[in-house]
């Protein structure tokens, strides 16, 4: 994280924060931090057989460790309150679009009931800020482009709109109950930590340590704005910052680059950083079903508000997530 200028994080400082997700990538990242920011962390984990990013990124991290789901109402209510939290930032999820299809209930279990869940135990145990992590994906299909927050969230398929739907209620708690809740929408994230190999980067990454072609589910058209992690972690404490100052309850934020990408952009941008032949396994025609085409994001808002913007460069961003994963290549096995 040396790449960024630590600037935000003041209302995390000595509080007492539940993460839920840390196991995956923006969690554990935004782990390491709270900690070395003097947050007293504790994270929510569910039993896992497989080495996560939090093993790896947090893993100097002093934190409490809650086993447990987020489908267990009692647990959560009963552990905020015992363990005194003033903080949630609630990033845990069902994050891919391929088993959300496949398995639409259990999809809308962990990301819709298991918001709920967390946003009930904060309200009643009176949390004094909730960040819930929805997604760039809840806006929907759109000829209007980059998103703002001020469009409607026309999700038309099983995980967009299951982070819609979790981003709905969570807003509904702020108008409702009084619940300081914000919710962020950001980019297509990328860093050190991501084991999901149907995911872009971790598969590129993949192919080029073993010296094979990366695999493209798509004709490499499709277009995102890429985040690096780091910058993510900073969009957090920033918005936290915010709701400290009373700013932002209800709302909705914006986090990414605003610059469009195709995925063979990516990729051949990878194979150039690695010196390696940008040759390609091409196993799609156009966009994948369930996904969008084209999708970038206006972060206007946040960086009006608190200043924040992404710090780390494509090229930079995407050179660092090389190295940690030539680190670690063992998170990378099928």
């Amino acid at each position: 994280m040396s790449t960024q200028d630590l600037q935000y994080g003041s209302a995390a400082k000595g509080r007492r924060i539940l993460v839920t997700g840390a196991d995956g990538l923006v969690g554990s990242w935004l782990t390491a931090r709270l900690v070395s920011i003097g947050a007293e962390v504790t994270v929510l984990r569910r039993p896992r057989q497989k080495l996560s990013a939090l093993d790896l990124n947090a893993s100097e991290a002093e934190f409490e460790t809650l086993h447990g789901d987020l489908l267990d109402h009692a647990l959560l209510e009963i552990e905020l309150g015992k363990r005194r939290i003033e903080t949630v930032v609630h990033l845990a999820a069902q994050a891919t679009v391929g088993p959300a299809k496949l398995s639409p209930r259990a999809t809308f279990e962990s990301n819709v009931l298991g918001t709920w869940n967390v946003l009930e135990a904060a309200r009643l145990n009176q949390v004094a800020a909730v960040v819930v992590a929805s997604s760039d994906t809840a806006y929907g299909p759109s000829t209007e482009l980059p998103y703002t927050e001020a469009m409607a969230l026309e999700a038309s398929h099983p995980y967009d709109a299951s982070k819609a739907a979790a981003d709905i209620i969570a807003r509904s708690y702020w108008s409702t109950f009084g619940l300081p809740v914000a919710v962020t929408r950001m980019a297509n994230l990328y860093g050190g930590g991501d084991p999901n190999r149907s995911r872009l980067v971790p598969e590129t990454a993949a192919a080029i340590i073993a010296g094979r072609a990366p695999v493209i589910r798509s004709d490499g058209s499709p277009e995102r704005d890429f985040l690096y992690v780091a910058d993510a972690v900073e969009a957090y404490l920033a918005i936290l910052d915010l709701l400290d100052d009373g700013i932002g309850a209800g709302e909705a934020f914006n986090a990414g680059s605003g610059v469009p990408l195709r995925a063979i952009e990516i990729v051949e941008t990878m194979c150039r950083l690695a010196d390696v032949e940008p040759t390609v396994d091409v196993r799609g025609t156009g966009v994948p079903e369930g996904e969008l085409g084209r999708h970038w994001i206006d972060s206007t808002k946040l960086r009006s508000l608190s200043g924040w913007e992404p710090k780390v460069g494509l090229e930079e961003g995407l050179a660092l997530t090389l190295d940690w994963y030539r680190k670690h290549p063992e998170v990378l096995v099928d």
